[in-house]
C-alpha cells in the first residue's frame, strides 16, 4: 500500500484521497520547473498548474519562488487533498486551488507561468478505477487540447513547462508547431544511465528563441545510486539528501 503522506524538507504531501501519488519522476519536473524559474532574468508575478493533483508542482515551485499560484483540478477528492496540502504549507496565502474543469473554469486571465504534469496515455488500457482513468489518462484533457488552453493562457513573454512520456516526443513536437509554441530546452530522464529516457521535460513559450536546448538527466548511476545531478535538485526538498 502507497505511503499516505510524503514528508519533504518544508512541506508534506498527504495523498490518501489522490489517485496520482507523487513518483519520482514529478518530483524531478517539479524541482525543475522551480529552478528554471529562478535561472530566468524576470519577475513572475503568477503561474497556473493545470492538473494539480496533490499539489506537489505547485508547493516544490512556491518553495523556490515568490509568486501567486492557480492550481487547477478535475477530481473532488485530488482537489479537496491538494487544498489541505496548501492550507498546511509555508505559502498558503500564495496558493489558489480552484477545482473543475479547465476548459470551463473561469479562469480566464493570462499568466507568467503554466506548467502541467498531464494524464499521459491516450487510447490505452484503462484502469477499473475511474480516479485513476482521470489521473493516468487523457480522455478528459487531451494533448492537444491542454496546449491550446497553455497558448491561450500564456502571456507573451511567459513560458510554459510540461512533464511527459519519451515515447510522446515527435507527437509533442508537431503538437506544439500546430499551438504556435515554441520550445526552448527539452531533457531526456533516464530512470538510470544504463535505461532508455522514459520521461521528457519541456520549456518553452510563445516566442521564438531560436534553436532548443537538448539535455539528459539521470536519476540514477550504474550502482543505483542517485546521480550527483539529482541530489543537486533535490536537495532542497528530499530528507534524506
Amino acid at each position: 500500500m502507497a505511503n499516505t503522506f510524503f514528508r519533504f524538507k518544508q512541506f508534506v504531501v498527504h495523498q490518501q484521497h489522490a489517485a496520482m501519488k507523487v513518483t519520482t519522476d514529478a518530483c524531478v519536473f517539479g524541482a525543475w520547473v522551480a529552478q528554471q524559474l529562478q535561472k530566468e532574468n524576470k519577475t513572475f508575478v503568477n503561474a497556473l498548474d493545470i492538473g494539480a493533483g496533490t499539489g506537489l508542482l505547485s508547493l516544490m515551485v512556491a518553495q523556490k519562488n515568490s509568486l501567486q499560484i492557480d492550481a487547477v483540478e478535475i477530481d473532488n477528492s485530488a482537489a479537496h487533498q491538494a487544498r489541505n496540502n496548501f492550507a498546511q504549507s509555508p505559502w498558503y496565502p500564495s496558493l489558489q486551488l480552484v477545482e473543475g474543469d479547465i476548459t470551463t473554469c473561469p479562469l480566464k486571465k493570462e499568466y507568467d507561468c503554466i506548467f502541467s504534469n498531464p494524464p499521459f496515455y491516450e487510447g490505452e488500457l484503462q484502469s477499473p478505477s475511474a480516479a485513476r482513468n482521470v489521473a493516468h489518462h487523457s480522455q478528459q484533457l487531451k494533448l492537444e487540447a491542454l496546449l491550446h488552453i497553455i497558448s491561450e493562457r500564456l502571456n507573451e513573454k511567459g513560458i510554459f513547462f510540461l512533464l511527459l512520456p519519451y515515447k510522446r516526443k515527435s507527437e509533442v513536437e508537431r503538437l506544439l508547431q500546430q499551438a504556435a509554441l515554441h520550445i526552448y530546452t527539452m531533457v531526456d530522464v533516464q530512470p538510470s544511465v544504463t535505461h532508455a529516457p522514459f520521461r521528457i521535460l519541456v520549456k518553452g513559450g510563445r516566442l521564438e528563441k531560436g534553436q532548443k536546448e537538448k539535455e539528459t538527466f539521470c536519476i540514477k548511476d550504474a550502482d543505483g545510486q542517485y546521480t550527483p545531478a539529482f541530489v543537486q535538485l533535490l536537495k532542497d526538498y528530499y530528507l534524506y539528501l
